[in-house]
C-alpha cells in the first residue's frame, strides 16, 4: 500500500519506516482532535509536529511552506501540536506534502531538528469566534513610563537587599524578590500589620502611583510593594490575592518584557491577557475579588502575530496566532493595607467575611466512633466524589513496588484493589482477575468508564465473602480513617479477604518524609529548606517464632494505643492543623488541602476555602500519618497474619502480610 500521494508500487525501507510513522500520526490525529485524513490530495494539509504547542512559530512554519507555492491560509490552534495549511491548488499542495514528509526541519530556537508528518485533509474550516472581553474592573495601560525611567526602576533589584527580602528568599530560591512597606508573606499570603518595614516605599515609584491616582485607577495611595523577577519559564500558580489584608485596587508593572497572564471565572471561562512592557495592570471589583490570575510556566507565550493588538484579550483570531518566546521580567505589584475587614460582594471567596460568619469551623481529632464517621464523611467521602474529575487526571502511573507485587501473583489469581480510585492498578496485570472498590461513587464511575470491574463499599465493610481472594491491595486508603480502632478494623476487614496463604499489599502515606538524607517525591516538588519536627519513637519488641505470637503482639498494640491516645487526649482539644502542601508533617492527623484546578468544577460539593486562603477552591482531606513502626504494630495486633516484609517508598510506609 503507498502512501498518499505516492505512485510508487514498491516503497523501499525508507519509505516503509516513514509510511507507518505517517500513519500513526494519522490515529494520534483523529484519536486527540477527531481530525480525519483522507487518502487523495487536496489543496488542505494537516501538518504533525508543526504546530504552536510543539515550540514552532508562524513566521518560520510559513517561511517553509511557502517555498512549495502560495499559502492562502496557515491555522495554528493554541497549544495544538499540528497545524493547517491551504495552499492555492492542489499540485502545491502535493508537492510540499510529498517533499516535508518526515522530512527533518531546522527551526530556530530548537536545540534538535523537528520531523513533519503531512497528511491530506477534505478542508480546513476557520470559524469566527467571537472577540473576548477583558474581566469587569480589569485595565491595561500601554508605555506608563519611560524606558528610562523603567531603567532607574529595574535598577532597585539591584540594590542590597533588605531583611524582610531575605526572608522571603528563604522561601522563593526559584525567583528575586524584594518588598518595601509591608512583607508580604508567601507562607500564608499576608501581612503583618503590626510591622510595617523602616524606609516605605522608594521615591522613584511616585511618579507612577501619583499619575495612577489621578486617572483614577486606584483611591488611594499604595503602602505596600512587591518586586518579582521573573527568569522565562518561570510563572504565577493561580490565585486571588488575599482580600483582608488589601484594599480594592491592585496595580502591577510589567518592566523589561511582556508576558501573557490568564484570568479565571468561577465558572470556568477564561481570558488570557497580554501584558506588554512597561505596561500598567490595574485589578478592581470583580477582577480583584473574584477572578484569578496567574502566568503559566512556560518559555513560550501564544500571541497575535499582528502587531496592530499590543496589548489585551488574545481574542478568538486563531487564523493569526504565532509564539513569543519570553525574556526576563520584573513585576512591581502596589497595594494598599487594609484598615478594615473586607465587605466585598463576593461573599464566596472573601475571608473577611467567610470568618465573621464562622460558615466552616475547623474540626478537632473524633474521639468516638460516630465523630468519626461524620469526620471521615466530611473531609473524606464528600471530598474525594467532589475532586474525582481533577484527582483521577493526577493519577495516572502505577508505582513500581505496587506493580511488582501485583504481576509476581500467579495467573488466574483473584485479587480486590480495596479503595481502587480511578482504577490505575486494575490493568496492571491481565492475568489477573481484578475487582476494586471505593467509596466515592464519583472514582468508581471513572472506573467503569474504564470498562473495569467495580463497585461503591466502604473499606470497612467489603460485600466479599470471607477467604475469597488471593491477594488484596490497598494502597494510599487506611490513612483516612480517623480513629487508631478503624483503622485496625480496616486492615482486618483486608485479612477477612484472604484465604490461608493469601498476602496484602497496604501503604500508607509517612510521618517521615526524609529517609537517610533522601527526600521523598513529595518533598522533593518543593523548593524550600524545612526544618523537620522530631516525633516521638516507640520501641517494639523483637518476636521470635517460637513465642506466644498473641501476647507480644497485643503487648505491641497496647502500647501503641496508648501512645496514640495520649496524643489524641492532647489534641482533641485543639483543632486539626491545616498542612502546608510541600512541607514536612508536623501532626499525624491533620487536614491536607486539595486545590482544585481552575476552571474544573466539583462534584455536588463546596470549595472550603480556609481563613486568608487565596485559593479559589480548596478542598480539605482528613489525614493520619503513620510514623516509623506504627503500620506494622497494627498489623501484629491481627493474630492469624504475619509480616512478609516492610519498607519505605518515596513517603510511604508500606507492608505486606500474608494469612495463615
Amino acid at each position: 500500500m503507498a502512501a498518499p500521494g505516492c505512485r510508487s508500487a514498491k516503497l523501499s525501507k525508507e519509505q516503509k519506516k516513514l509510511l507507518r510513522k505517517q500513519v500513526k500520526a494519522q490515529h494520534i490525529l483523529l484519536k486527540q482532535d477527531g481530525i480525519a485524513t483522507v487518502p487523495g490530495p487536496t489543496q488542505h494539509l494537516v501538518i504533525a509536529n508543526g504546530g504552536l504547542g510543539n515550540g514552532v512559530n508562524r513566521q518560520q512554519l510559513s517561511e517553509v511552506l511557502q517555498t512549495f507555492g502560495i499559502v492562502e491560509t496557515l491555522l495554528m490552534l493554541p497549544h495544538k501540536p499540528h497545524a493547517f495549511a491551504t495552499y492555492s491548488t492542489i499540485q502545491e499542495a502535493r508537492e510540499a506534502y510529498n517533499a516535508l514528509n518526515g522530512q527533518n526541519i531546522k527551526i530556530a530556537g530548537h536545540t534538535q531538528p523537528i520531523i513533519l508528518y503531512l497528511n491530506f485533509v477534505e478542508e480546513v474550516v476557520c470559524e469566527d469566534i467571537s472577540p473576548l472581553s477583558l474581566p469587569p474592573g480589569l485595565l491595561v495601560v500601554e508605555d506608563i513610563i519611560s524606558p528610562e525611567h523603567e531603567t532607574r526602576l529595574l535598577a532597585l533589584v539591584d540594590e542590597s537587599p533588605n531583611t524582610a527580602t531575605e526572608n522571603a528568599q528563604r522561601s522563593l530560591k526559584h525567583r528575586r524578590v524584594k518588598h518595601y512597606g509591608y512583607e508580604f508573606r508567601y507562607d500564608n499570603n499576608n501581612i503583618d500589620k503590626d510591622k510595617p518595614l523602616p524606609g516605605g516605599l522608594p521615591e522613584i515609584c511616585d511618579e507612577v502611583l501619583e499619575h495612577s491616582m489621578e486617572k483614577g485607577y486606584v483611591r488611594f495611595k499604595p503602602d505596600q510593594l512587591t518586586i518579582n523577577q521573573y527568569e522565562p519559564g518561570q510563572g504565577i500558580p493561580p490565585h486571588i490575592d488575599t482580600h483582608s489584608p488589601f484594599e480594592d485596587g491592585i496595580i502591577c508593572l510589567s518592566l523589561g518584557a511582556e508576558t501573557v497572564m490568564d484570568f479565571k471565572h468561577p465558572s470556568g471561562h477564561s481570558v488570557a491577557v497580554m501584558l506588554p512592557r512597561r505596561s500598567l495592570l490595574v485589578m478592581t471589583g470583580e477582577s480583584r475579588y473574584l477572578w484569578s490570575h496567574g502566568i503559566t510556566q512556560r518559555k513560550f507565550d501564544v500571541v497575535l502575530a499582528s502587531e496592530t493588538q499590543k496589548t489585551g484579550a488574545i481574542t478568538g483570531d486563531i487564523s493569526n496566532l504565532t509564539l513569543n518566546q519570553r525574556r526576563t521580567r520584573t513585576s512591581f505589584t502596589f497595594r494598599k493595607v487594609r484598615t478594615l475587614p473586607c465587605d466585598c460582594a463576593y461573599p464566596e471567596v472573601c475571608d473577611s467575611q467567610n470568618c465573621r460568619k464562622g460558615s466552616d469551623p475547623q474540626p478537632s481529632v473524633p474521639s468516638s466512633d460516630g465523630d468519626a464517621s461524620k469526620l471521615e464523611h466530611k473531609y473524606v467521602h464528600d471530598v474525594y466524589d467532589g475532586i474525582a474529575d481533577h484527582f483521577s487526571s493526577t493519577r495516572h502511573t502505577p508505582w513500581p513496588k505496587v506493580t511488582e507485587f501485583l504481576k509476581a501473583m500467579p495467573a488466574g489469581a483473584f485479587v480486590v484493589d480495596v479503595g481502587c480510585g480511578n482504577g490505575k492498578y486494575l490493568g496492571v496485570n491481565k492475568n489477573l482477575f481484578m475487582v476494586g472498590c471505593d467509596r466515592s461513587k464519583n472514582l468508581v464511575h471513572i472506573c467503569r468508564e474504564r470498562k473495569f470491574e467495580v463497585f461503591v463499599c466502604d473499606g470497612l465493610l467489603v460485600p466479599l465473602r470471607s477467604g475469597v481472594c488471593d491477594a488484596c491491595i490497598s494502597i494510599a486508603v487506611v490513612h483516612h480513617f480517623s480513629t487508631e480502632g478503624r483503622r485496625l478494623s480496616a486492615i482486618k476487614e483486608i485479612v477477612r479477604l484472604l484465604r490461608p496463604g493469601g498476602k496484602a499489599l497496604i501503604y500508607v502515606w509517612a510521618m517521615e518524609q526524609e529517609r537517610n538524607k533522601v527526600k521523598s517525591k513529595y518533598l522533593l516538588e518543593k523548593k524550600e529548606k524545612i526544618i523537620k519536627t522530631q516525633e516521638t519513637c516507640i520501641t517494639v519488641p523483637v518476636v521470635d517464632e517460637d513465642q506466644d505470637i498473641n501476647k507480644v503482639d497485643l503487648a505491641c498494640f497496647n502500647q501503641l494505643t496508648n501512645v496514640n491516645n495520649d496524643r489524641v487526649n492532647k489534641q482533641n482539644s485543639e483543632k486539626l492543623p491545616v498542612h502546608t502542601n510541600r512541607t514536612s508533617f508536623e501532626s499525624q492527623d491533620l487536614l491536607v488541602p486539595w486545590h482544585l484546578k481552575a476552571g474544573v468544577k466539583a462534584h455536588s460539593i463546596s470549595p472550603l476555602p480556609p481563613t486568608g486562603s487565596n485559593e479559589l477552591a480548596v478542598f480539605h482531606r482528613y489525614y493520619h500519618v503513620f510514623s516509623d513502626g506504627e503500620l506494622e504494630n497494627v498489623c501484629r495486633s491481627i493474630s492469624n497474619i504475619r509480616i512478609l516484609q516492610s519498607y519505605y517508598d518515596q513517603g510511604n510506609w508500606c507492608v505486606i502480610i500474608e494469612k495463615y
